[in-house]
């Protein structure tokens, strides 16, 4: 069963509870998923989270699909907000792309390790995973739940220079968010992080990018994603 079909949250749940009382827009759009290449990558015209920062509302259009990239061997799946990366890790794990335990690299500006209001006790159902996802985790909040169910046995967290250096050799699902890139990482050299990453995906089956549209511009964001895979 497909469950990315493309719908809206209208109600104060998943990435559209922050500021909601105080917004004037009140849904985001999570698009559907489609097979395709970075090269389908597109921004949509609907938003994909909105929050309220320094008194001023911030509407920030999303994808326009999710897509599912398969290169070779591996399993590649892309989004706009982050906490879209749990649904395809128990999906690749439900398909046998990796085996539960492994390790998770998480390449971010932020470390995403803030605790879940609930923690899903069974990824038997892929539905429950897929409401649970979207209505119950945020883009700060996915990486626990995992921990918790036993399907990573730990994170390593990529948000330094220090840590871009660290060797890893054993299987591990890599995690992405291009906001690695944004103006605020920069004192991180742009050739080394691309370099890096590109050289952990050759190590990895499965690997899951987000854009984050609020935390980065998103036509700057695909095209370091056509980069990546260039």
């Amino acid at each position: 069963m497909h469950y990315y079909t493309g719908f809206f949250i209208d109600e104060p749940l998943g990435n559209n509870i922050f500021s909601y009382s105080k917004r004037k827009v009140k849904k985001i759009y999570i698009p559907p998923l489609k097979q395709g290449t970075v090269e389908d990558v597109k921004i949509s015209d609907n938003i994909a989270f909105c929050e309220i920062e320094d008194e001023k509302e911030i509407k920030a259009n999303g994808l326009d699909c999710f897509i599912e990239y398969n290169l070779e061997n591996k399993k590649i799946y892309i989004f706009d907000n982050h906490n879209h990366a749990f649904y395809f890790w128990v999906k690749s794990l439900k398909q046998n792309h990796f085996n539960k335990g492994c390790k998770l690299v998480h390449i971010d500006q932020h470390k995403d390790m803030r605790e879940p209001e609930e923690y899903i006790q069974s990824i038997e159902s892929l539905k429950e995973v897929f409401e649970y996802t979207n209505y119950k985790l945020n883009v700060g909040n996915f990486i626990k739940p995992a921990l918790n169910l036993g399907i990573f046995s730990d994170v390593l967290i990529i948000d330094s220079l220090a840590s871009f250096k660290l060797d890893i050799n054993d299987e591990f699902v890599l995690d992405i968010d291009l906001d690695i890139f944004s103006k605020d990482m920069d004192y991180i050299d742009y050739d080394f992080k691309m370099n890096k990453i590109k050289q952990l995906i050759k190590k990895s089956n499965v690997i899951t990018i987000a854009t984050s549209p609020f935390f980065i511009d998103q036509t700057y964001a695909i095209k370091i994603l056509r980069e990546i895979f260039s």
